[in-house]
């Protein structure tokens, strides 16, 4: 089984599918490679880079430019499995925290995954050899590079760096792009709440849709037949432990808006609760406050306890009377909470 290494691994190839065949270059060798534009972003080194592919993630948008001179393979791969959307409703499978965002495998585990080499001309084509260059590095955040499980075993999994200088990385895995828009959303993606034996995102991220803005490469005749002619829909998965956070409940929902804003409402607070419960700061997600208790906030720093106990008072028995205060200094964190003995002294005192 393929697998992600630790952000402090010094060698050991990044997940990629399994596999012991590796597809021949030979009918990419002689691909055009047309002359593009450097790449945009300051300090991208001159390599020939082009703004070539734009992704749209449940966390945002972020274009990636491809050095297509220099890794004329890899690029090609990319983008026509771009093209077939062979990356739609894909998940980002592996979030290591301030080291790499891993996605591109159809199946989220990690272990699957196949070149486009693959799809046109069958198992033995399903993967392809590096194209490693020394000019090359995993220098700069947002970093595009492939994912492997050895030397010349690349398919379909790729990942993006978050963090600079990763040399540990070259050399091992072919980069063939850089982010020049959307920094910001994997930065997003970065702080995830993951399972952390899985470093998996415990809501899922994905990859929604795919826009191959310049492709150098000819279309080869066998990709026609695999291209479809609309993106495939996303359909729940319920019952894998992992939530959703981009489903529309307002398609094709003819109900009352206010009542359709309720249930998104409701849906949210359920799947915050729910990641709450995974990360242990709820009991269970369906845990709520008692009905006899009232949240109180925008307090005066200088309230006390027992200032806000003879306030509250008159509406009933306080049986508890709590300001929250800062573990290390004590000082009031200006919100508190209130209990009375019963259900219809806390709505007096609400109302």
């Amino acid at each position: 089984a393929a697998h992600a290494p630790a952000a402090a691994a010094a060698e050991g190839p990044l997940a990629g599918a399994c596999g012991v065949v590796v597809a021949s270059a030979a009918e990419v060798a002689t691909a055009p490679r047309a002359g593009l534009a450097a790449g945009r972003r300051t300090g991208s080194i001159a390599t020939g880079a082009a703004m070539a592919v734009l992704l749209e993630t449940t966390r945002g948008d972020v274009v990636i430019d491809l050095h297509t001179e220099l890794c004329p393979i890899t690029c090609k791969n990319f983008l026509k499995l771009c093209k077939i959307k062979y990356y739609n409703n894909v998940l980002f499978h592996s979030v290591q925290k301030d080291f790499i965002l891993q996605t591109g495998d159809p199946t989220g585990t990690g272990k699957g995954g196949e070149s486009v080499y693959g799809r046109m001309y069958g198992d033995q084509a399903r993967y392809f050899e590096d194209e490693l260059h020394k000019e090359l590095k995993h220098k700069n955040y947002g970093t595009v590079s492939m994912a492997n499980t050895g030397p010349n075993l690349n398919a379909s999994q790729f990942f993006f760096t978050v963090a600079p200088d990763l040399d540990y990385l070259d050399q091992k895995h072919t980069v063939f792009g850089e982010v020049s828009e959307g920094l910001e959303v994997l930065a997003k993606i970065n702080e995830a709440f993951v399972e952390e034996a899985t470093s998996r995102p415990l809501v899922n991220i994905r990859i929604l849709h795919a826009h191959v803005l310049d492709d150098p490469f000819d279309d080869p005749p066998q990709l026609r037949a695999l291209i479809p002619d609309a993106s495939p829909e996303l359909q729940p998965q319920g019952g894998d432990g992992y939530l959703e956070d981009d489903w529309d409940v307002a398609k094709e929902d003819d109900r009352d808006p206010a009542e359709i804003e309720k249930e998104l409402r409701k849906k949210e607070a359920q799947s915050h609760a729910e990641v709450l419960e995974m990360i242990g700061d709820l009991p269970t997600a369906e845990a709520t406050p008692p009905e006899n208790m009232l949240f109180i906030c925008k307090l005066n720093p200088v309230t006390t306890d027992e200032d806000l106990e003879i306030i509250f008072s008159r509406f009933g028995k306080v049986t508890e009377c709590d300001i929250i205060r800062d573990a290390k200094t004590g000082d009031s964190l200006c919100y508190g909470f209130i209990g009375f003995e019963e259900r219809k002294m806390a709505e007096a005192a609400y109302f």
